[in-house]
């Protein structure tokens, strides 16, 4: 139980950072800098995007011109995942490419997202199965991989991903509820 509380500690810190870094984005931005372009993060807030060729630089806090040796991959991966949450999954894409180290479970995740959103979903679960051998206790990733069960009518599969979050984290996790979310949507759908 130690490691559990542990793991969703991680989670936590990892999130209020994630939250740091899109704050960030949204605040010290300004919209000119971007070309004015306010997009819908998909969860709620708004993230203000640098303009193609650009990416948000957190140690100038500003945007810079995307070069992956100016920025650290973590800095690359988040701010594509930024864009792909903002509905920019070309750029997203374009972005996640500069990563030096492609076969983090964090990265083949966001991967997987993206080519998902593009309507690629196969070649999505590829990715997220990647992502959950590097890390099986990946939430995040299992709620992906199960949307994208879900999205192909295979809620059998993506009920297995479901237990696994609720054993990961329980029943009140973002994950877990989410995934319960598209799982009963696609159910009612089919009665």
């Amino acid at each position: 139980m130690e490691h559990h509380s542990e793991a969703t500690h991680a989670r936590s810190l990892l999130a209020s950072a994630l939250l740091l870094v899109l704050g960030a984005i949204a605040s010290s931005t300004p919209a000119s800098a971007v070309g004015g372009s306010q997009s819908s993060s998909g969860n709620g807030g708004g993230v203000t995007a640098c303009p193609r060729g650009q990416v948000y630089s957190q140690r100038s806090r500003q945007c810079v011109q995307a070069r992956s040796e100016v920025l650290t991959d973590e800095n690359l991966a988040e701010y594509a995942f930024a864009l792909a949450k903002a509905n920019r999954f070309d750029e997203a894409l374009d972005t996640l490419n500069m990563v030096q180290n492609l076969q983090t479970p964090r990265v083949l995740n966001y991967r997987g997202y993206i080519t998902r959103k593009l309507g690629r979903n196969e070649e999505g679960i590829g990715y997220y199965l990647q992502s959950v051998a590097l890390d099986p206790n990946y939430t995040q990733v299992r709620e992906y991989l199960g949307e994208a069960y879900v999205t192909q009518g295979k809620l059998d599969l993506a009920n297995e991903q479901l237990r696994t979050i609720q054993a990961l984290c329980g029943t009140h996790c973002e994950e877990y509820e989410d995934l319960a979310d598209a799982i009963q949507s696609a159910s009612a759908a089919v009665r």
